[in-house]
């Protein structure tokens, strides 16, 4: 299988492989040849996403920092392989799910947490009416990128909604990206916070001087 020779090599020559959007027969494959014994693994099998590493790669570090937010549970497969890529990419993840708009009660408190901890960007994971991003962009002064999902049902289900609703916001500061796109969602995000973060750190030695 191409997908194997093309992971193993990826592997072998970087350290690491993410691969996505894989059917059940790829999936089952990777994960067979990649075995939890050897490599650091970890599967999201409902979006067909695999990460593996080798035992002697070290992650690197950045310094950016990503917040991930999730309307309802059925989002957080796709906030989770948002979250492995912006680990890969270097970052630290901070995520809080379940804070949809629904019991809005829920999202002030993980928020806040989220600007204490300095996060760069926020990244959204929603889907119904897809309403949570527009609400989070308005609330900060922070780049926030939403992820609408293909939870729901009705006119406009199958993420149709909520991608639509996102594009349509009002709130400034907010990108979108299209339905079930996780990766793009979390290599979007670190992009910005890594760039953030090599300014910051540049300053950091500028005033040390």
């Amino acid at each position: 299988m191409d997908l194997l020779e093309i992971a193993r090599k990826v592997v072998e020559e970087k350290g690491y492989v993410v691969v996505t959007r894989c059917d059940r027969e790829s999936l089952d494959a990777l994960i067979k040849e990649f075995s939890a014994e050897k490599y650091r693994r970890k599967v999201i099998e409902e979006v067909g996403t695999i990460y593996v590493q080798r035992d002697d790669y070290k992650p690197p570090r950045t310094g950016g920092k990503v917040g991930v937010l999730t309307a309802g549970t059925a989002d957080i497969p796709v906030a989770e392989e948002a979250k492995l890529v912006a680990e890969c990419m270097g970052c630290e993840v901070y995520t809080a799910y379940d804070v949809g708009v629904a019991g809005i009660h829920r999202l002030f408190e993980p928020l806040a947490q989220f600007v204490k901890s300095g996060v760069d960007v926020i990244v959204v994971v929603a889907g119904m009416e897809g309403a949570l991003p527009s609400v989070v962009a308005g609330l900060v002064d922070l780049p926030v990128i939403g992820v609408p999902t293909s939870t729901g049902y009705g006119l406009g289900g199958g993420g149709i909604g909520a991608l639509i609703s996102m594009l349509q916001s009002c709130s400034p500061g907010l990108a979108v990206v299209n339905i079930d796109n996780g990766l793009g969602g979390g290599a979007m995000a670190a992009i910005i916070a890594n760039r953030i973060a090599m300014f910051r750190e540049g300053r950091r030695h500028a005033e040390d001087r």
